[in-house]
Order: C-alpha cells, then structure tokens, then sequence
C-alpha cells in the first residue's frame, strides 16, 4: 500500500515545524516511529503540532507524555526572551556617560516587563541597572534593578547658626563627629531602641527575623565606602523655599548612608530568589524581577520598605546626636532616598513600579539634595516633574574612576594637597573616595535643569567616612 512507502519523518520535519532541538525532538521521533507508525507522515506531523501547543494537556497521556514533560522541562529550562531591537530612552548627560552604562540600560529597556527608561548624568556601570538608571515595569520589582544597600538616602539638618561659627570651632566639630558617628563595622557600645524595630515584618519575614539582632546593633550608624556625615555650610538661594528661611549662609549637617546589613542582606537573598525563578540570558542575568503576586514579590516588596524605613531611623539618631551635641536645634530638615522601587502612575494613568538605582524623586514640588564630592558643592533641589526622566533626577556627581583604578592612579600628597587647597578636612576615608574620583558637579547639574531647580547649595567643610585616621595621612 501507499502508505507503507511514506518516507519517515524526520528531523529536519520536526525543526521545519518549530520543534525544539535536544530532549523532545529526539523523544517525538522516537514515539511516531514506535507508536504511531500506521498514521501517514503529514498526521505525525499534525499529532506533534498538538502536543507542542499545549503540552501540559498531554502529561498524563499514557504514550505521548514523555514528550509533553520533555518539551515542558525543556520551556522552564531555556531563558526568558528580551525583546528585539533598541527601544527608546531619555539619556541627561549623554557625553560624560560611559558605553557601559548605556550596555546596560539597553539591555534593561528589552526585558519584557520593561515599559520605561532614563539614564541620570552622574550614570555609571554597575550590576544589571546601571548605577543612576531609572526603570518603570508592569508589576515586577528587580532586587539588582533596586540595589545592594536599599533606602540609601541624603539627609540634611539646618541651624541658624551663622558661618563664623564653623572656622572658630573646628576642633569642637570634629570632636562631635569622632563621639557621634560610627562607621563600617563599628557601632554603639548601647543602641538607641527605635520604633522601627518594632515592625511586624522583623517576625513575619524569615530573612529578615535572622537579621534582627544585627539590624538593632547597626541603629544609629554609617556604612563604609561612600557613606559620609559632615558639617558644613547652605547658602539658601531661594527667598521662596519651603522652609520659610531667609535667603543667607547656614550651619548645615549633612549625612549620606543606607540600610546598613539590613538591606545588604535583603538584597543577596531575593535577588537569588529572583534569579532561580526568573532565568534570563547571561547578559541580563542580574536583572531577574520578582511578580508582585507571588508570594516572593509580596515579601521582598514588605522587606524593602523595612530597609528604607530603618535607613531613615539611622539617619534621624545620627542627626539627633549632632543636634543634642550642639545644643541647638535644627530650623528645616531635608531628606531624599535612592536605591529603591515606588508605585507610581504613568503618564496614561497606569500604576508602574519605578526602580531609582543611585537616582532619586524629582516629581514636581518634589525636594531632594544632590551631593557634589568631599571637596566640591551640593544642592538642595526641588523637582520639576519631567515625565521623560520618569520624574527622577541625579543622586550625586557619579564615578568618573573605579576605586581600583583610584588606588592605583591617585597619590597620598597629590590628594591632600587638593583637599588642604579646598579648606576641606576630612577624618577616615581612603584614595578611592578621593574628589578626583567624581565627575564634575556642576556639569551634571547644568545637564538636568529640566529636571531640577536649585533653592541652596551646601558647602562640605569637616566631613567624616569611614575610618578615624586624618584623611590620607603621609607615611
């Protein structure tokens, strides 16, 4: 009969269909040439189509079930698809931008749940979002998309306190710094107790009920790296600011620091929860999302909001500790955090979870403050809600130099000269937080003046990081 000289199908049938190489095409063959031998090549053909449209309806089929959870293991093992093509985003700064960066907000801008972008001008390569990226998503929140120290934030106290007062007491400003401050691994000998420690999620979030303990000894104090307090002054610009102060020259304190281990560690354990459930391409790996409706998602959003919340308590002892020491108290406290995801609405109207990775709230009426470097200027701003820049602006100046590429570029002498040039004094610190190691402030500000308006702008004068050594003392 005919149907006994039909060639057999093969293969190459199957990959002209759309069958997937490996496991379930070599299992398709396999079962027609075992089983379905009777059935004439274009009805093998027809049968395969069925079962690879919808293979979760033939598992249990007593013939064809290997290769449905074949094609099945198959589908969870591949990686998700990024979108094709480049697709749109608004850049600020785009010249002092590294290729990097732009690598990486392109790839961010092609993850399916991607639905918009803007790169900040102090941008700068990092892991998965580029440090100073802004990404909206359709209810998926990206851990690496957020950062490693969740809720970092800028917050500033304002004395009436007249400029003198600083040069006159220097010594006594330091001293304050040295008693009040603690960095790194350091921390109080007794902890200040806070409200926030009393969250419900320290008991109902595994993760974080482990990270108790530690959080509670962290209270009050500063991270390495990056992380600064400072005293010095703000010229207020603004004879309208919402302060109510008039315009003139302040004594200001001015802090910079995260969540501490809190948030390091909230990050390490939900972006690898991140990354098991959700396999992207190698490179958009560190861009793996959580859905909010799944229970994951639910609890990495509730374990962000602790962070951030417990980053502002250590900032608000810090503050409290300084103002205590003075003995006066602040006339306008001013706060503003990146490294974190907020639920917002799009300018359609639609609600979109908005990740500011080293980036921060600029919507309109919105104020923020954008450091410079240890020796060069900061601002107080307040936000014109730009809908291309997703309502955000800078975080700071960002890195021109790596920290590695700082040690082995920049010398003890040269930095201490620039820094003594400045008037500026700085305890602990290292070459790789050296002035020289960030872009040009006020470039990146002229760069966004669609997204920002200056009211003031600080002046670093005795600032402290990590470390209790003079800054860069000469061996």
């Amino acid at each position: 009969m005919a149907t006994a000289k039909t060639k057999k199908l093969s293969a190459q049938d199957l990959q002209n269909i759309g069958f997937p190489p490996g496991k379930p095409l070599g299992t398709a063959l396999n079962i027609v040439h075992t089983y379905f031998t009777e059935l004439g090549k274009n009805h093998q053909i027809e049968l395969l189509q069925d079962v690879l449209a919808a293979p979760g309806q033939y598992q249990l089929h007593a013939t064809l079930g290997p290769l449905a959870q074949a094609i099945l293991a198959q589908k969870e093992a591949e990686p998700i698809a990024l979108k094709e093509g480049q697709h749109p985003y608004a850049i600020y700064g785009a010249e002092a931008i590294e290729q990097g960066a732009l690598r990486q907000m392109e790839i961010a801008m092609r993850l399916p749940v991607a639905k918009a972008g803007a790169l900040m001008p102090d941008a700068h390569q990092g892991y998965g979002l580029p440090i100073g990226g802004v990404l909206a998503t359709d209810n998926a929140v990206i851990p690496y998309g957020v950062g490693v120290d969740i809720g970092c934030r800028m917050s500033m106290s304002i004395f009436d306190i007249h400029k003198g007062y600083l040069d006159k007491n220097r010594e006594k400003l330091k001293k304050m710094l040295l008693d009040n401050t603690r960095f790194g691994h350091a921390s109080f000998k007794r902890p200040i107790g806070h409200e926030v420690m009393d969250r419900s999620e320290f008991a109902e979030i595994p993760v974080v009920r482990e990270l108790k303990d530690r959080a509670y000894s962290q209270l009050g104090t500063s991270g390495g790296g990056n992380h600064f307090v400072e005293f010095g002054t703000v010229e207020i610009q603004d004879a309208g600011n919402e302060f109510d102060l008039p315009v003139g020259t302040y004594l200001a304190i001015l802090s910079h620091s995260g969540s501490r281990g809190l948030g390091a560690n909230i990050a390490g354990y939900y972006t690898k929860v991140a990354m098991d459930a959700c396999r992207l391409p190698q490179e958009a790996k560190h861009l793996a999302w959580l859905d909010l409706n799944t229970e994951a998602g639910q609890e990495y959003w509730l374990a962000m909001n602790l962070a951030g919340d417990y980053a502002s308590a250590c900032h608000h002892q810090i503050h409290d500790r300084l103002t205590d020491a003075l003995g006066e108290s602040a006339i306008a406290r001013i706060e503003n955090h990146h490294n974190f995801a907020w639920k917002e609405k799009d300018a359609k109207g639609r609600e979109v979870i908005v990740h500011r990775k080293g980036a921060t709230p600029a919507g309109k009426g919105v104020l923020g403050i954008i450091p410079g470097s240890m020796a060069t200027p900061g601002f107080i701003v307040r936000g014109k809600g730009e809908v291309a820049a997703i309502n955000s602006a800078s975080h700071g100046a960002g890195r021109v130099m790596s920290r590695t590429q700082a040690k082995n570029t920049l010398s003890k002498p040269q930095v201490q000269k620039y820094l003594h040039k400045a008037g500026i004094e700085v305890i602990g610190s290292d070459l790789d937080e050296a002035p020289m190691v960030y872009k040009d402030i006020h470039r990146v500000m002229a760069a966004q003046q669609d997204l920002v308006e200056v009211i003031g702008t600080f002046h670093p004068k005795i600032v402290r990081m990590n470390g209790d050594e003079k800054y860069m003392e000469v061996d």
